[in-house]
Order: C-alpha cells, then structure tokens, then sequence
C-alpha cells in the first residue's frame, strides 16, 4: 500500500516553496504534494526499477560538489525487496564521482527512465549498506514523473554489462570543442542538486540531499554561451520545482550529457542560477524561465557505457518548443515589424464556397514573425497597373506551429485580387503581426468563442493555440466554440474543428448554428443565434466571451449578454472595418478626457525621406496627409480599431477627435485618426 508523508503541512521544502510562492501556486502544491509525493515507493515503481538497465544517480562529493552519473547493469541489478528499499548489484563506472559519494548515510538521488516507453520514476533515499559488490538505499521520498520531453530510444549491449571500464579518462576544466558539439547537438541532459539539511529536523520529509532531474528539447536548446558556461531553458514540466527548489538554497549542480551513439559521458559540476524573464526568454518558443550553469571542473569518459541507443521519436512536447537560434532568428525579425517583408504563398486551400486559405512563407530568408492568437498581418499587394493594395488579415492557426495562415473571404478589392491573381508560388508583401484581440490560454475560467461568418478565423486561431498549450501544459482552458454561418458550404474549417474539437479530450464543446440547415452537420441548430438559444447551449459559469462577426450580429449579442449581466470586462470582439461596437463601461465609468485641441497649422517631417510639409486641418488625418505627399503608410479601417497604421511618433504630439479602439503604444501614434494637437504638435516627425 502507498504510504503518503505523514505531515500536515506543506510536502515541500523552504527553496521550492520559493518558488511556488513567486509563481502562484503554492497552495495548490501544498495539496498535490500531499497526494504525490510518498515515503514508500508504490508497486509499479518497484517493479519498473528491476526491468532497467540503467538508473541515473544524483551525489554529492566529499567538498559538497553535486554530479550526475549513470548506473548500469543488465536488467534485474537494482532490485526492490520492499517498499522502503531499493539494492543496486553494481559499482560505479571507473572514474565516475559518484564513488566519492557513495558512504553510509550519503543522501542520493534516483532517476529511472524508459526511453523506449518514456516512463520515469524518481527515488530519493539515503545510504544504508555498502560492499564491493554494490549497495543498498532506504527510501526516503517517492514521486511518479511525466514523460514530457523525453525523446524515444532503443537500446542495445555492445559489449558484457560488467564491462564498465571506460576507454579513456580526460579531466576538464573548460568546455573543449569535443564538449561543445556534444551539447550543442545534445536533445538530453540530466542535472543534479543538493538542498541543504534543514535545522527543523524534516529533512527527509521534504526532499532534503541529492537530486537528478531530466532535461529534453530539441538539439540546440542548451546555448554555449563561453567555455565555461550554458543557458539551459526550462519548460512546462510537473509545478514540484524540485530542481529550481534545491537552487534557491544551494546554487552547486551537477550535468551529465550522455553521447547515445558512442557511449561517451561528459559529466560537470559548477554552480546554476535560475534566469527568470528577458528578451531572449520571449523569443524562445516553450520556455518558462531558464538556468545558467557555469562549469567548475569535469570528466570526459569515453566509451564508459556498454549500451549504445538508436534514435526513434521525438517527444511531442519537444516539437512544440524552439532552439536558440530560433530565438535569436525571432528577435532579429521582431526588428523588422515595421518593414514591408516579401511571403511566397506556398498552398492554398479552400475552406469554404468564399473561405480561401493562402500558407506564407518568408521569402526574404528570415525567420516567422513572432505573434499571439488572434493577430492579423497587415499585407498589400501590386495590381497589374501598379497600384498598392491594402487590407489586414488574421492569422488562423496557433503561434507554435509555425508558417502563416490567412483565412480570406471573397469580398472587396483586395480580397477578391487574392483570390483572383495570387497562386501558389506568387509574392505578397506583409508588415509584422499585430492587434490587441487575444486570448489567454492559461486561465481557468471557461471561454466562449462565437464566430459567425468569416468571423470564425480568430476563433479558430484561438482554439488551436488552447488546445496545443493544454497539451503542452497538461490543463487545457475550458472552451465553447460557437460557430455561426448561413449555410453548411459557407461555413469554414468544419473538419478542422471537429479534428480540434476531438484532440482537446472533452474540454473543447463545438456547436454549430446554421441559418439554412439543408446539409448540416449532426447536431447543428437551426439559426438564427439567439440569446435563448446561446443559454441552451453554456452551463452557468462565469464565462468570458470573444465574439467576432458582422457589426450587426456582435452590437446585438453584446447588448444581449450586458443585459443577462455579464460585464462588459468579460466581453472581448473584434471589429471588421470602420464599425465599432458600442460598449456600456462596468459599473459609474469616469467621463472621458476631453481631446487636446488639433493644431491649426504643423510642420510634418517624415522621417525616413527627410521632407517635411506643412499640415493644416483641411489635410484630414496624418494618413490622409501622407498619401497626399505620396507616401503608402499601411491601413486597414481606417477607423482606429486594427492598429495596421500606427507608425511611431518622434517628436511632437498629436489629437484623436474620438477615442480610439486600438491603444497605440507608448511612442506610437495611429494614422487614420490622428490630427497634429495645439501646444505641442506644431512641430511633429513620424516614422515614414
């Protein structure tokens, strides 16, 4: 039977507390931990220890410094006579330090791991029995692992597994370049840590000693940054922080790269401190946070290990995170946002009668832009007579799976000329990603997406960045996608939401609303959408709701939910073209700061030409103006909704007869609504 630790308090110990307590979650730890972590191992853990061969093992050496190591035997070396203990039928490879730790009392750390399976089970305990023959460990704490990030193998001998003589011993105090290609090609790392002894006496309760821990992503996710130091990201993983916990206390660790085709170990030991944000962070797909580990000393043990291991598989939680070089590819793009960049159109399919979608790809021979669910890519593109097309599009599909998406309905100049003149192989231009309509995939608190029309594009994208972050993450937001069309031949993406719908594993409801019903998919509805029908369709919940569609539609169904009492907070949209929805403000709103007064007369400078105008109020607005100076400034709705115009202001200031939709950035200003201000403004320089 599982024996749970017998405490009442948090399972945890005072660094991984730290850190539950900076990300929000320690009481929730507090009752997980309570239920997972065990002072006995369970019978399946037992058992899947005897089937391996091979165990990693976290030590401690004799001047407090933590290292990996490996542990290997034909299947059967470790065995578990009972619950609280574990008997290990073998030594340390030759050279290894582990030697150094292995004394009676020594508090170790136990990985066991499946490659082949991605099973993995780890054991902490400490030194009970020592001979020359092996050693045995009384358990002290026991906890079942994800097998996220693990990537399949499959083993093979290449030689007796008694033969643990390494070919060759080299001592390291430096990353040489042999040590640099292993890690820089390296998709696998183990890492060891100490947490200090506690003075309260609970020391084995809460993980106190030696640790080993996994760390998987794809070749190229550990950075050299010198030769004596690495940048490791750290992903989603199981919230213990039992690695970053051991590191608020004690910064000592250990790294062990493994060589699967050669058998060759490269184990370290140095000092890790945890990197908790930063721009490079950002730009790396999948990353939390990250640790910085700087090399002490180390050994190279060439051919230490008797097993050899053939690649198979990745993780698919690896798939969904980035490299360093991509990061690095991401943020030099992020530079270029405000840059018309060439996109070949590598596919396009139709997602409906008018639905069309167009794949991009750079064509310049830089990376994708970065961006969030529910963004749009401003694009234009030359008619045969020469003239410039406008127009923005949201992107459809989710950030992390890379490429570019365009959902296009066939209707009005330029939409019709994508659908007419562009083909497969042919070039569009685009600014960077942009819009202020997303979604957060990581709260609790169920989401409501209603689409109708050409409309369901957001929709979409969000569902798809949900659903792949739950995967990720291993909660997936509550989510209802409502989609509402005319007709079944109008409505977009119907398989692809079904597939979706399928994959979110029941947290995902797909209802679908159609005008016309002849051909309509089981379990559809007879339109139009109503709030009746909308209260058939959603549990009561305090659900936030994203609507996208025809002004008419969403002025409706917002007036709707406002007057069922949901606030306006809980009610995001997006707005097509020069309408606008008109909101009712939560709660007494403060009345609005009246506009600064526009200038009667300016100077405008245009920065990236060098010339400069005079503006007076018969020039319209500053997009106005610049297209009468010959300038092609990007727009879309010209209404201040999209955000596709706002060009960044450097000197000066400037006016909005009405708010705006679309909050500019600091330093920003949009175009299509905005007019020089009195008393300030008679002198502005825009980055044109």
């Amino acid at each position: 039977m599982d024996t749970p630790i017998a405490r009442h308090d948090n399972p945890f110990h005072a660094g991984e507390q730290a850190v539950h307590e900076r990300l929000g979650i320690r009481e929730r730890m507090v009752g997980l931990g309570q239920r997972v972590i065990r002072t006995a191992m369970p019978e399946q853990h037992q058992r899947f220890f005897e089937q391996l061969p091979f165990m990693l093992a976290g030590s401690v050496d004799g001047d407090g410094r933590p290292w990996a190591s490996v542990l290997v035997g034909q299947p059967g070396f470790v065995q578990a006579p009972g619950a609280k203990r574990l008997d290990f039928h073998t030594r340390p490879i030759p050279g290894d330090p582990l030697a150094d730790g292995l004394a009676p009392g020594a508090q170790l750390g136990f990985l066991g791991i499946e490659l082949h399976t991605r099973r993995r089970n780890r054991v902490n305990g400490h030194v009970v029995a020592l001979d020359a023959g092996g050693f045995s460990i009384e358990v002290d704490q026991s906890v079942g692992n994800c097998p996220q990030y693990i990537q399949g193998r499959e083993f093979t001998w290449v030689r007796d597994a008694a033969d643990l003589q390494p070919r060759g011993t080299e001592a390291l105090t430096a990353l040489d370049a042999e040590a640099q290609a292993l890690i820089q090609r390296a998709d696998t790392l183990f890492i060891a840590t100490q947490a200090p002894a506690a003075a309260d006496g609970a020391d084995v309760a809460t993980g106190r000693g030696a640790d080993v821990s996994h760390r998987g992503g794809r070749p190229g996710f550990v950075k050299i940054e010198d030769d004596r130091t690495f940048l490791v990201p750290d992903f989603t993983g199981n919230f213990f922080f039992m690695t970053l916990g051991n590191l608020q206390l004690n910064p000592r660790a250990g790294v062990l790269f493994i060589d699967f085709d050669t058998g060759d170990l490269l184990t370290l030991t140095g000092t890790a401190e945890v990197v908790w944000g930063g721009d490079e962070l950002k730009a790396f797909d999948g990353a939390e946070r990250a640790w910085r580990f700087r090399v002490q000393s180390g050994w190279r043990l060439r051919e230490a290990l008797p097993l050899r291991w053939a690649f198979r598989d990745w993780s698919p939680h690896s798939t969904l995170t980035g490299t360093w070089a991509e990061a690095e590819a991401r943020r030099e793009v992020q530079r270029l946002a405000q840059t018309w960049r060439p996109y070949r159109v590598t596919r396009i399919v139709d997602e409906s009668r008018v639905i069309r979608s167009f794949h991009l790809a750079p064509a310049d021979g830089h990376a994708v832009p970065p961006f969030q669910a529910g963004q749009h890519l401003p694009v234009r593109v030359k008619t045969a007579t020469g003239e410039l097309l406008h127009r923005t599009y949201t992107i459809s599909q989710a950030p992390s799976e890379g490429g570019l998406r365009l959902s296009i309905k066939r209707e009005g100049v330029t939409s019709s000329h994508l659908h007419d003149q562009v083909h497969a192989g042919g070039v569009i231009e685009a600014l960077g990603p942009r819009g202020q309509f997303t979604i957060d995939a990581a709260l609790r608190r169920p989401a409501v997406l209603i689409g109708a029309g050409v409309g369901i594009t957001p929709m979409v994208a969000f569902a798809r960045h949900v659903v792949t972050e739950g995967f990720r993450n291993r909660r997936t937001r509550p989510l209802h996608l409502i989609q509402v069309a005319r007709s079944e031949d109008l409505r977009a993406f119907g398989a692809e939401l079904q597939t979706l719908n399928q994959r979110a594993n029941g947290a995902m409801k797909l209802h679908v609303v159609l005008d016309e019903g002849e051909g309509a998919p089981e379990g559809a509805r007879q339109g139009p959408l109503t709030l009746d029908m909308l209260k058939t369709l959603l549990p009561f919940d305090d659900h936030e709701f994203f609507l996208c569609g025809p002004p008419g539609f969403m002025q409706a169904l917002y007036d709707g939910l406002r007057d069922l009492g949901v606030r306006d907070a809980r009610i995001q949209a997006e707005a097509f073209g020069p309408s606008s929805l008109k909101r009712r403000p939560d709660g007494a709103a403060a009345a609005p700061t009246p506009p600064a007064p526009a200038a009667n007369q300016a100077t405008v400078t245009f920065l990236r030409s060098g010339d400069a105008a005079e503006w007076t109020p018969e020039h319209g607005t500053l997009l106005e103006f610049a297209e009468g100076k010959g300038l092609n400034p990007p727009f879309s709705c010209r209404a201040g909704h999209c955000g596709s115009c706002a060009t960044r202001l450097t000197a000066g200031r400037v006016t909005y007869a009405e708010p705006t939709a679309w909050r500019p950035a600091d330093g920003e200003v949009l175009l299509c609504c905005a007019v020089p201000a009195a008393g300030g403004g008679e002198r502005i320089t825009l980055d044109l």
